[in-house]
């Protein structure tokens, strides 16, 4: 276990990637993957990542698990879900699934590293107010104009830099709205 506090301690991943609709910094998957390499050379241990299709009610997940491993000893095991899209308009089934795989497994490895995925406060907070999150039947209406638009909700979420409609604030919601009503009268 003191190679995962190791790796915890010492892990730095840059949110070196940058979205241009919400201003923010945020990392993907191969970011983390690149952090970590030196630090599992360093503490001899080594990481798997596993993907398996499930079925929650009548929806489709990717269950990603993360395994680190020392010797030849599981030392932590973490998983990460995403769910997919039954249709993606502009992907075929594997790049639905490539999409989840990718959310699921960044879920997965930020859960065992101890990586925070929310929006820095330190650069977003420029001495104004922080936004209001929004109501739960602000979420409902969200997520029924995403349905309707067909827009694939782990891109839509990793777009705002969230892990769910009700972790978006106030000013989210209204570019999210406009974006998805476009979306819609464009069909």
């Amino acid at each position: 276990m003191k190679e995962l506090i190791t790796i915890q301690s010492k892990l730095k991943a840059p949110k070196s990637q940058f979205n241009s609709f919400g201003k923010y910094h945020y990392r993907n998957c191969e970011d983390i993957f690149e952090a970590v390499k030196p630090l599992l050379k360093e503490t001899d241990t080594y990481l798997t990542l596993d993907d398996e299709i499930i079925m929650v009610g009548e929806r489709y997940y990717v269950k990603a698990t993360a395994q680190l491993w020392k010797d030849k000893e599981v030392i932590a095991c973490t998983r990460g879900y995403a769910r997919e899209e039954e249709t993606k308009k502009g992907m075929d089934a594997s790049q639905i699934t490539g999409s989840s795989s990718s959310y699921a497994r960044k879920s997965a490895l930020g859960g065992m590293f101890c990586l925070d995925d929310n929006k820095d406060s330190d650069t977003t907070n420029k001495g104004q107010p922080e936004p209001k999150l929004i109501t739960q039947d602000q979420a409902k209406d969200l997520d029924k104009l995403l349905y309707e638009s067909g827009a694939d909700p782990a891109k839509f979420l990793e777009y705002f830099g969230v892990r769910k409609l009700q972790e978006m604030n106030t000013d989210q919601l209204k570019n999210a709205t406009q974006i998805l009503k476009e979306k819609i009268a464009k069909k």
